[in-house]
């Protein structure tokens, strides 16, 4: 079957989580990813490995569909290769630090002159204006700086990050959807465009419903742990056998999810009680409200929590840690937990992709090991012939 993205050829020069993110959607959606890389291999793909011989985790988790094609863009033969790949393809992403385009030759400028229909697209920690601009960015900062640690974790203790890749999937997502706006533009056009996202802005389109607070009272949002200022019941409660993660998140956002909860708590009078019959009424006896509802779950485990919860209509969740996940039945049911046979890891179960089309299926393929495709796009699509490209392995430009 035919997929959404067939016939875009996207060269991916990125590395680690934001930039590799967003080809992978694309790799997903069907499009041809060549993912150009050092001779050495991009940072993320044996840097942070446990084992220095094999590609990490990491990389395997964020450049599955894609293809390698290993290039020297320090050298001039290699910028060459790069200049005529240029004007062949639809998309070119990366997610370099600031001015590295510019200095190798292939600011968008440049891009344009080469293929007018190149869509140029970046992910920067800033932006590329701004007093920012020149900044560095990683995770951890654009979550600083977008505003979502200053409304995670307790009341009383400090700010808090989150593991969730906010500021770099966050990014590569937003820009992928750029990139398909831009896509669909130029077929009206002709010409491509650049395309940024800055990780400080995806952040920032992340968190922006919990700005509300700001415009209400005119003071920063506080931090309230895992209460929800728009519900009550809504808490993480402890369950059997009480390991680290053994907990329900529960989150009773209406009268009518109260009355039903108050049921199955044994205590169906506090579901009529006039002071409890809206959200002010019960978040002001939060704590006790807390007790009751812990005291039920504490004789439970959490799936038994939340099948009877969620049975019952009562929005839950159990807290799944990475394994559980990895084997969660409605998510391997549904195909976004895969099994993958790589030839030097094996065989392991991977995150899937969570865009579904029904006439565009994703079948999800391993990453690449380093130049596995070099000969392929090389060879057959850039036309180099077998002894151009074994001086080029010679003087370690592939």
């Amino acid at each position: 079957m035919a997929k959404a993205l067939d016939g875009i050829v996207v060269l991916d020069l990125t590395q680690y989580e934001a930039g590799p993110s967003c080809a992978q959607m694309l790799g997903w959606l069907g499009a041809d990813v060549i993912k150009i890389e050092p001779p050495g291999g991009e940072p993320g793909r044996r840097a942070l490995s446990e084992r220095p011989d094999q590609d990490a985790f990491f990389f395997l988790l964020l450049n599955a569909n894609k293809k390698s094609v290993t290039l020297d863009l320090k050298s001039a033969e290699g910028r060459v290769l790069l200049k005529r790949m240029v004007e062949r393809a639809d998309v070119l992403v990366e997610n370099f630090g600031p001015g590295s385009m510019e200095r190798l030759g292939f600011g968008y400028e440049d891009l344009r002159r080469l293929n007018p229909r190149i869509i140029a697209a970046s992910v920067k920690g800033f932006g590329s204006s701004g007093p920012y601009a020149d900044y560095k960015s990683f995770e951890m900062i654009a979550q600083a700086m977008g505003g979502a640690m200053s409304v995670t974790g307790a009341a009383d203790g400090p700010p808090v990050r989150v593991e969730a890749g906010l500021g770099d999937t966050g990014a590569g997502l937003h820009l992928a959807i750029g990139i398909l706006a831009a896509i669909v533009q130029r077929q009206t056009t002709g010409m491509g465009q650049r395309v940024e996202v800055a990780q400080q802005d995806a952040v920032l389109n992340l968190v922006r419903i919990h700005l509300r607070e700001q415009y209400v009272t005119g003071n920063p949002v506080p931090r309230r742990g895992n209460r929800s200022p728009g519900a009550s019941p809504s808490n993480m409660y402890r369950c059997r056998p009480f390991g680290p993660n053994d907990y329900v998140f529960i989150h009773c956002a209406t009268l009518e999810m109260w009355r039903i909860l108050s049921k199955i708590l044994g205590r169906p009078e506090l579901g009529d009680d006039p002071k409890l019959a809206d959200r002010m009424g019960r978040a002001a006896r939060n704590d006790e409200l807390d007790a009751l509802v812990e005291a039920w779950t504490e004789k439970r485990t959490k799936h038994e929590a939340m099948e009877t919860l969620a049975g019952a209509g009562i929005p839950c969740g159990a807290v799944l840690d990475s394994g559980e996940v990895l084997t969660d039945p409605s998510l391997v049911e549904r195909g976004m937990v895969v099994e993958i046979d790589h030839p030097i890891r094996g065989r392991f179960p991977m995150p899937g992709n969570p865009v579904r089309l029904s006439d565009s299926p994703t079948d999800l393929k391993r990453a690449p090991l380093l130049g596995e495709h070099n000969a392929e796009v090389l060879g057959g699509w850039l036309g180099c012939g077998a002894d151009e490209l074994e001086a080029l392995a010679q003087k370690r430009v592939i």
